[in-house]
């Protein structure tokens, strides 16, 4: 399309190695979020992105504060007349465990097979690390970029980003962009890019049941008084029928019902049902009937157990009752579900079905609304054509289970749609030991954010 944008292509080409350099350094900090003895290195992560913008070329860079880990914030507005863009991602890690079944230290990245090994690597500090080395190719060839560019880099995405729609609302006017860019999303595979246009909300509770007042011996008190464990599996076992259907109440009220355009497009991509079991290691796939595979991790709610606990789970045996169960347990909202009204039906059924015999706390711990980006937005079809000219594949339109909780703020709060162009893969193994990136699709973002800030000023 426009010359003008060559240089900026050959100056990522030649320099490649030298940012999967800088990308190593970004990850070799272990900014795990959720744990309060590595709060000196999300601080230490947050000045690294702070120098990193700079180094870029980016102006006004500021290390915002919030009540939790900050947030770092930078600028480039040389372009007036051009639309603006705020691109947000997150520095901040999940934790590493279990560290025993990593094949390399999760902090020290290794490079095998044509995949960047390292906590982080795709979960997100490599897919915001390849906005920057964007802007860097572009200023330090052209000396300028061809829109104007915002960056808000946060730190606690990975622990809900309690602290960020404070900050949004406090730097609403300093924040306002024609569009967001997130890239914390999965292509839809390896060389098939893809644009995101919907994630699933979410809504997270932990439920706790105590019955006698300590553990018992199951043999003097065996047979007396009800197992708390026991009761808690019975009332989560009824939470839905034998075909993945939520028995809840009114669960199902507000479901937007997917379109016959949306399922004859979903129909047509590139997923095999065979391949997507043995990548996960099941031999049957379960779910609510009368919707494919893509079609309920994309577009239909679920209720999971994340989590139980209870008793004795030591070595070797020990007979006792417990006097406590806990679970905790997540539901992926889609439009136009809303997490405290979820959240009010979820607690007020399992009320309802809780026996005398135990005491329930109903403890609600997150929330994130649901979102879908229009498809014809003038920036969504822009990023298409960028991902076209990086890739030399026309990308397919998908949407993810995932939640960003951020992407409903800047919709409620900036008035700006989000366009979710991601650039890991579903196997990249977020959350879990030997996290990963490919190589090629770090250097193809890179060319393809330097591509959408071409297609954008140039049109």
């Amino acid at each position: 399309m426009n010359s003008t944008v060559d240089p900026v292509l050959t100056y990522i080409s030649a320099h490649e190695r030298d940012f999967v350099d800088d990308l190593r350094e970004f990850l070799r900090i272990p900014s795990i979020s959720t744990e309060s003895r590595h709060a000196g290195d999300v601080r230490r992560c947050a000045e690294f992105v702070a120098e990193d913008l700079r180094r870029a070329g980016l102006q006004g860079v500021e290390i915002l504060p919030t009540a939790g880990h900050p947030a770092v914030y930078a600028e480039w507005l040389g372009a007036p007349g051009k639309p603006t863009a705020l691109i947000y991602g997150h520095y901040d890690v999940q934790p590493v465990d279990p560290e025993n079944l990593w094949n390399s230290p999760p902090f020290e990245p290794t490079e095998r097979d044509g995949y960047l090994y390292a906590r982080g690597a795709s979960d997100d500090k490599g897919q915001i690390h390849l906005h920057v080395k964007a802007v860097e190719s572009y200023l330090r060839t052209l000396g300028r970029l061809p829109i104007n560019l915002k960056f808000i880099v946060e730190g606690e995405e990975e622990i809900g980003s309690e602290h960020l729609p404070a900050l949004i609302r406090a730097e609403r006017e300093r924040l306002k962009a024609d569009f967001v860019l997130v890239s914390d999303t999965a292509m839809f595979g390896r060389g098939q890019p893809s644009i995101c246009y919907g994630l699933r909300g979410l809504a997270y509770w932990q439920i706790d049941l105590v019955g006698p007042n300590s553990d018992l011996h199951s043999g003097f008190y065996g047979g007396a008084v009800a197992n708390p464990a026991e009761v808690l599996c019975d009332m989560l076992a009824s939470l839905k029928d034998d075909k993945g259907r939520i028995r809840v109440p009114g669960f199902y009220d507000d479901v937007r019902e997917i379109t016959a355009t949306e399922r004859a497009e979903f129909a047509r991509l590139p997923h095999d049902d065979a391949e997507f079991r043995h990548s996960i290691g099941v031999a049957e796939l379960f779910g609510e009937a009368g919707y494919s595979t893509l079609e309920r991790m994309w577009t239909r709610p679920t209720l999971e157990i994340n989590g139980i606990w209870s008793g004795f789970t030591g070595e070797g045996s020990k007979t006792v009752l417990p006097s406590r169960a806990s679970a905790k347990l997540s539901s992926r909202l889609v439009p136009d579900q809303d997490p405290d009204r979820i959240s009010d039906l979820v607690e007020a059924h399992l009320r309802k079905i809780c026996p005398a015999t135990v005491t329930m706390t109903f403890t609600r711990m997150a929330g994130a609304q649901p979102v879908v980006t229009p498809i014809d937005h003038p920036a969504v079809k822009a990023a298409a054509r960028a991902l076209e000219r990086a890739f030399g594949v026309k990308p397919v339109y998908q949407r993810e289970g995932g939640t960003i909780p951020v992407v409903a703020t800047f919709t409620d709060e900036l008035h700006a749609p989000t366009v979710l162009l991601g650039f890991g893969l579903e196997d990249d193994h977020l959350h879990a030991p030997n996290e990963r990136f490919l190589i090629e699709n770090y250097f193809g973002g890179i060319r393809t954010s330097a591509l959408l800030w071409d297609e954008l000023g140039s049109r």
